[in-house]
């Protein structure tokens, strides 16, 4: 199968270093940074860069986190100067580097924990920001989560705690522009939560239809997709069709085994962007989404089984490259 697709996937460096499990990594949005987290219960710093085309690491430094269990997460602000750790230990972490001079965009001062955020009862499995940078959302294997309003000089303000939940939460993310907050969960489940002014965080939608654990959620880049990746082995593609309601328009298949973490980037050639997906068959692969706009007729039927109005449609369409 891989033989017929158009593009491949190539490794370009193996980043050794951390002395047991590798949880989680994630790209700085603003500097050239990529952090990751480990069972060693350390946070390794690694710069790239690209002198002569290839891309290049190298390692800047290790965070001993005085986290007592795994690091099992990490979170960046949109300024890219604040990191946020969810540890196995239920507390997170809030890393900012001393100021100094920058060279390649890189700055060579000392990381330092400004802040612990603590009130899960046990693991914190997963931390977001979101778009603005002015909440943060964590959840547990406690079936809670916590959206934490940031505030300057580090300080954190608990905005609500949310039990909705019937098992272990595994995976949180926020809207690329509005504060919109999903959650994923071992009750097979995704929960969306918004702000009411007038009162507090609340679900606004339960997701249906996978039939085990869902291990991980992101947003399309417009935000107006949203992927779900489970242990049933497929990823779950839902369109927002009112302000509230989401619905299932594509199921993909592919992998083997569990599904256990996806990530939808912007990708290149417009689009709705690429999306990753990866578990435990090892196997990564990246699909390409285009909505296509045209007139159709009743005999026709849309990706997700149902017939269309006879009117101009969005026909999401997923295309494997990897």
């Amino acid at each position: 199968m891989a033989d017929s697709l158009p593009s491949t996937i190539v490794a370009v460096a193996t980043l050794p270093g951390h002395s047991e499990r590798a949880w989680d990594a994630v790209w700085n949005p603003t500097r050239p940074l990529l952090a990751s987290c480990s069972a060693d219960k350390t946070v390794r710093m690694y710069a790239y860069s690209r002198p002569d085309g290839d891309l290049r690491f190298s390692h800047l430094t290790t965070l001993a986190t005085g986290h007592t269990k795994s690091v099992r997460s990490l979170a960046w602000t949109p300024s890219g100067k604040t990191l946020a750790t969810g540890s196995f230990d239920s507390n997170i972490g809030i890393w900012e580097q001393e100021h100094a001079d920058e060279e390649d965009g890189v700055a060579s001062g000392e990381w330092e924990c400004v802040s612990q955020l603590e009130g899960h009862e046990t693991e914190c499995k997963s931390v977001a920001y979101s778009s603005t940078g002015t909440l943060l959302a964590s959840c547990s294997r406690d079936k809670t989560v916590w959206v934490w309003e940031v505030h300057p000089d580090a300080d954190f303000e608990c905005m609500a705690v949310l039990m909705d939940h019937s098992q272990d939460v595994k995976c949180v993310a926020w809207h690329p522009s509005e504060e919109i907050l999903a959650s994923a969960s071992y009750d097979d489940t995704i929960k969306l939560y918004v702000d009411d002014p007038s009162d507090d965080w609340y679900c606004s939608a339960t997701l249906t239809g996978h039939t085990s654990t869902v291990w991980s959620v992101a947003f399309s880049p417009d935000g107006g997709y949203l992927a779900s990746a489970s242990d049933d082995r497929t990823i779950r593609i839902w369109k927002r069709v009112d302000e509230a309601r989401w619905e299932t328009v594509l199921v993909l298949g592919g992998h083997e085994r569990s599904i256990y973490s996806i990530s939808w980037g912007v990708g290149v050639g417009g689009g709705l962007g690429w999306l990753a997906s990866t578990g435990s068959d090892g196997i990564v692969q990246v699909w390409e989404f285009s909505v296509r706009l045209f007139l159709d007729s009743w005999d026709t039927p849309l990706i997700s089984g149902r017939n269309p109005s006879p009117k101009v449609l969005e026909l999401l369409r997923p295309r494997g490259i990897g």
